[in-house]
């Protein structure tokens, strides 16, 4: 088993608990032991990164040195936007001594352990795409899901910039592909699927939003594929609760599912709903989900 620190964010704590709950019991399957941060704050989007560079950086290095008070080598993530928020936070605190002194004499007045032993922000998705965390994936996922078409959407966060993030080609990734394969399913292409969800700007431009929302459902639809998976929760809201706002202005009821990447994995590995919590969703995963073929 691997130890690693984990950091759920404000989404999985709130809107989209469901995927907190398939992680927890996802993680033992694909050899994880989570140690849960607590003492812990929203990363703070992109939003505060914007608008208090400075304040970002501290409120990310402040999760950094907590998981680094664990032991743990690794702060596994949820969120793409988690992902990439603490991957440059830790970039910049990694390449300029200077800077990581003054953020650490703060953190040491604010009652914060100073960080000082380096961990490696890793998402969900890279800990089961390749290496041990694959290998258990591929047993762990015994039961298949086999008959079902399976749309990867990796989003935009996940994948840029890549100096930052630099787990696999942002304009031809594969990892989401391999999962999908290792789950039995047959995984769908389509161009949209490393574009933005449109989350960042639906509340100041919902029709530039919804303008990007429809590409990758559209498509996703139009190429035959039964549900949509995702490594990233803000991606699902977009994908999953916007598709009302769709129909209200195409006239076309897409009827798409959207799962996490952590509940499609945890369907193949046999987990029961009650982890799984399908019933958050807005659209109805049911149905694809009797599409499936499991192996006994």
């Amino acid at each position: 088993m691997k130890r690693v620190a984990y950091y759920k964010g404000c989404l999985a704590s709130l809107s989209a608990k469901e995927l907190d709950t398939s992680t927890q019991a996802l993680a033992p399957k694909v050899g994880l032991d989570l140690i849960e941060l607590e003492a812990v704050t929203c990363c703070g989007a992109g939003d505060i990164h914007e608008a208090e560079p400075d304040y970002y950086l501290h409120l990310n290095a402040r999760i950094l040195s907590y998981a680094s008070e664990t032991g743990a080598d690794t702060l596994m993530t949820v969120c793409n936007v988690c992902t990439l928020n603490l991957r440059q936070a830790n970039w910049q605190l990694l390449n300029d001594e200077e800077l990581r002194d003054r953020v650490n004499r703060n953190l040491r007045a604010a009652g914060v352990p100073p960080y000082e032993r380096d961990v490696d922000v890793r998402h969900l998705l890279w800990e089961v795409a390749e290496g041990d965390g694959y290998e258990r994936l591929k047993i762990a996922a015994h039961k298949g899901l086999k008959g079902l078409r399976i749309a990867p959407f990796y989003g935009c966060q996940i994948l840029r910039p890549s100096k930052v993030l630099g787990f696999e080609d942002p304009d031809r990734p594969w990892s989401l592909e391999r999962i999908i394969q290792a789950c039995g399913g047959e995984p769908v292409d389509y161009p949209a699927k490393v574009k933005c969800c449109g989350f960042p700007i639906i509340q100041a431009r919902e029709e530039t939003a919804l303008g990007e929302l429809i590409q990758p459902i559209e498509q996703a639809k139009d190429a035959g594929a039964d549900a949509i998976v995702t490594p990233c929760p803000l991606c699902h809201l977009s994908l999953d609760a916007w598709q009302s706002k769709l129909k209200a202005s195409t006239g076309r009821d897409y009827a798409m599912p959207v799962l996490h990447l952590s509940q499609l994995i945890g369907v193949a590995a046999g987990i029961p709903e009650s982890e799984l919590q399908f019933r958050r969703h807005v659209v109805d995963v049911e149905p694809a989900l009797a599409k499936a073929r499991f192996e006994p």
